[in-house]
């Protein structure tokens, strides 16, 4: 691979900053280089040709987890500094990177991501876990993603989408149970879902957390809610909190494919949390440190590097 810009276009303002941090989201214009963007796309297609263990059909959207790990150009958007130099300086603190994602939808109908909050999905907590949403694909208002401003600061953690259902599976009820205790009792050795879960892996691997209120019904009462989105251009950014709820837009015929990479990044207060309801495995390198509830991230440097710090500015 060609060596590649080292860093962004522009230098995030103040002005941004703020706005992430009170919204919980911002659209950087223009951040990304072009050779990035370049770079994003060859390894979104490369991933999307070769799909693995942990890629998922749901109807005609496909979404991949940890594709950097099989992908060097993606591989290198989340080390090699660029990005992780816009959501450190977004977030104005060191920031390591977490996992990533792939979203591929088709060309024709597009239906609607429902709204939902990233947090509950996985073995972390914290208030500096950021989405960085990168596409090489022009994505227009009515297709993109949209957030409610300011739910990142509702100190609640909502159900999420995806699971077993307790209620309805007495295997996945026996397994909740036996691990909500060992959470409760401040024992849990190791994560519901385990390493070989990276070999092969879909969103009903886990079991659902029932007990955590379901998200509210946005769409019946979109009025009531302060609600942003943004028409997105190859070369922008698009970061939220992890804790924000959001969705995508959709419900129309779109002319082209829509591809998009979003990677996950904590910062200094993200920490490991055992998770009974947990959806998505653990990054693979870190099974073998055994984590435990409340343990920082910044306790494992060679799994969560720093990549970016303020006094690198």
């Amino acid at each position: 691979m060609a060596t590649l810009s080292t860093s962004a276009l522009r230098s995030v303002t103040d002005e941004e900053s703020a706005a992430f941090h009170r919204d919980g989201a911002v659209l950087l214009k223009q951040v990304l280089p072009t050779d990035w963007v370049a770079a994003a796309a060859d390894g979104l297609d490369a991933a999307i040709a070769n799909p693995d263990g942990m890629s998922t059909d749901i109807g005609t959207l496909r979404v991949d987890q940890f594709p950097a790990a099989r992908s060097s150009e993606l591989g290198s958007l989340v080390t090699e500094g660029v990005l992780a130099e816009i959501v450190g300086s977004t977030l104005g603190a060191p920031v390591s990177f977490y996992m990533d994602q792939l979203f591929f939808k088709p060309a024709g109908h597009v239906p609607p991501t429902p709204w939902h909050q990233d947090t509950c999905y996985y073995n972390v907590d914290g208030h500096d876990l950021i989405r960085a949403w990168v596409s090489p694909d022009e994505v227009p208002r009515d297709l993109s993603v949209e957030v409610v401003r300011g739910s990142h600061l509702w100190n609640t953690t909502y159900a999420p989408l995806a699971g077993r259902d307790a209620d309805r599976d007495e295997d996945a009820r026996e397994t909740f149970a036996a691990a909500e205790a060992q959470v409760q009792a401040g024992t849990a050795e190791a994560p519901v879902l385990g390493a070989d879960a990276h070999q092969e892996w879909d969103y009903f691997s886990g079991v659902r957390d029932q007990r955590l209120p379901p998200v509210p019904d946005i769409n019946a009462s979109r009025d009531s809610f302060d609600i942003l989105g943004w028409h997105y251009e190859p070369g922008d950014v698009l970061l939220f909190h992890g804790h924000i709820l959001h969705s995508a837009l959709g419900g129309r015929m779109a002319e082209s494919s829509r591809r998009a990479h979003a990677s996950m990044w904590a910062g200094p207060d993200v920490h490991y949390l055992h998770r009974a309801g947990q959806i998505i495995p653990d990054p693979v390198a870190l099974y073998e440190h055994k984590p435990q509830s409340g343990q920082p991230l910044t306790d494992f440097p060679d799994v969560f590097p720093i990549r970016w710090s303020p006094d690198q500015n």
